[in-house]
């Protein structure tokens, strides 16, 4: 049964998705437009994303910094193409103490320019490389339209800024993070991403090489969920980093750099999400499994649901036993699928009877009636199969609405049945340009590893294909 205090996904998905953050209690808007407030619900997530990255990041010898929110505008302007490409979006403060600012300060977008300045004052010595340097901070990006995790004025995100002798080991490092950040997306958002190299057009500002993750969105549209650069020696030119190499002379260091954001949220949410609300993967899941006792005050419902908790918590299960008797347990059945719980146990005095409960899967609101002995032990094998069941749920969505196309008429076809639309071309910017006219905003979300045929042509200036595209509309 549809939950009717949220629209329908196929009727207006905008408004479903919006629905759903405020519904599940995820975040509220904050007094200034495009600003949110994170509640605990919403952040908890944020919180076991960042659990994951840590162990991770640091498996391979990264190390957690944080730099200031503000930087000078004479700082900000050294790097032309970096500025060009943010310079719209960013917030200058002019005001400080009730006086005007010797300099304005602009509240960071991103962080290499700081990163870089830093960079420039500590290394020194070819012994202090490789720097492998991460940060968990908020950036600032005045964007015109804002969406709840997907696009704000401020975002949650972290950003490795990275130093090291050689181009090979800056690639390397750019490439091994955009593995882990695919492998977040197997092991515990159970999102199946599309990884590859950005266009020319598309790369970041600044950067050699761009390399991203993509996913794809009920509605047919791609996200960009996250991306590392290879910079070169670009910023450490710009900003004079310099250190003593291994033949006495001066070197410049190699740059990468590597950030995934709240927008990961967003991302589960509409990847996931259906008619009654969020459908949370278990590893991410603020609340696992949630206990409902059913006529929770006859003899023993309590008692029952209290010592399966403990065992649960003993088992390391984030479980939460609502004994509030003010609130009917079909109220609570609804509250708890609108939040995504990937389980919910019912426990009432006739299965106490029969030393049994019933559970209910969010995944695909099956139901199940089995014995209460032994089940917390059983219930971790269980929530391992939810998560393999929405990996695999979500990977066959994906893997159906990737279409190829040879021409302009199928391209344009295919991209308004919604997915990824794979098609050959020239790779240079003005036809990837012409292609985003054409079919009203359809953009080059990466290059495919496969190689272009022989004798491809490009099908907008018939020139000879070299690249082989995966496009779509994105938000």
């Amino acid at each position: 049964m549809k939950n009717e205090s949220i629209t329908g996904r196929d009727v207006d998905f905008a408004q479903w998705y919006t629905d759903v953050c405020r519904k599940a209690e995820l975040m509220d808007y904050g007094s200034v437009k495009g600003f949110i407030d994170y509640l605990p619900y919403g952040y908890a997530l944020w919180e076991e994303i960042q659990n994951y990255l840590n162990t991770r990041f640091k498996g391979f010898g990264t190390q957690n910094v944080y730099l200031p929110t503000v930087i000078p505008m004479s700082l900000f302007n050294k790097e032309k193409e970096h500025v060009e490409g943010f310079a719209p979006e960013t917030l200058v403060c002019t005001i400080g103490g009730g006086k005007e600012l010797d300099e304005p300060l602009v509240v960071r977008p991103t962080s290499e320019v700081l990163f870089s300045d830093m960079y420039r004052r500590t290394l020194s010595s070819y012994r202090d490389l490789p720097k492998i340097y991460n940060q968990w901070c908020s950036v600032v990006r005045w964007e015109k339209t804002t969406r709840p995790f997907l696009r704000g004025a401020e975002f949650l995100w972290q950003e490795g800024h990275c130093l090291f002798e050689t181009g090979e080991e800056a690639e390397k490092n750019a490439l091994l993070v955009q593995e882990v950040y695919d492998e977040l997306g197997k092991e515990i958002l159970a999102i199946p991403f599309l990884k590859g190299r950005k266009t020319e057009h598309e790369k970041f500002a600044g950067a050699i090489n761009t390399y991203t993750i993509e996913a794809l969105m009920h509605d047919g549209k791609a996200l960009q969920c996250g991306t590392s650069h290879y910079f070169g020696t670009g910023f450490s030119k710009t900003y004079g980093i310099t250190y003593q190499g291994r033949e006495n002379k001066l070197e410049y260091p190699y740059y990468s750099t590597w950030g995934v954001s709240t927008r990961l949220l967003g991302a589960m949410i509409m990847v996931h999400g259906d008619d009654n609300g969020l459908v949370l993967p278990p590893k991410v899941a603020p609340i696992q499994v949630v206990i409902v006792p059913i006529r929770q005050k006859e003899e023993g419902v309590l008692e029952a649901a209290r010592k399966l908790k403990e065992e649960l918590l003993n088992e390391h299960v984030r479980v939460l036993l609502d004994e509030d008797d003010s609130r009917t347990p079909g109220w609570k059945f609804s509250e708890y699928e609108m939040k995504g719980v990937p389980l919910r146990i019912e426990i009432g005095p006739r299965d106490l009877q029969k030393g049994e409960c019933v559970l209910s899967l969010r995944v695909d609101g099956s139901k199940v009636t089995t014995s209460l002995s032994s089940l917390a032990a059983q219930i971790p094998t269980i929530l391992e199969d939810i998560h393999n069941r929405m990996y695999a749920k979500a990977f066959s969505s994906l893997q159906e609405r990737i279409h190829e196309a040879r021409n302009i008429e199928e391209f344009k076809k295919a991209l308004d049945q919604g997915g990824f639309v794979k098609m050959a071309f020239c790779g240079k910017e003005e036809c990837e340009l012409k292609i985003k006219e054409l079919t009203n905003g359809g953009t080059a979300r990466l290059i495919a590893k496969e190689e272009v045929k022989d004798g491809t042509l490009c099908p907008i200036c018939g020139e000879k294909a070299s690249l082989l595209c995966y496009f779509a509309k994105a938000y």
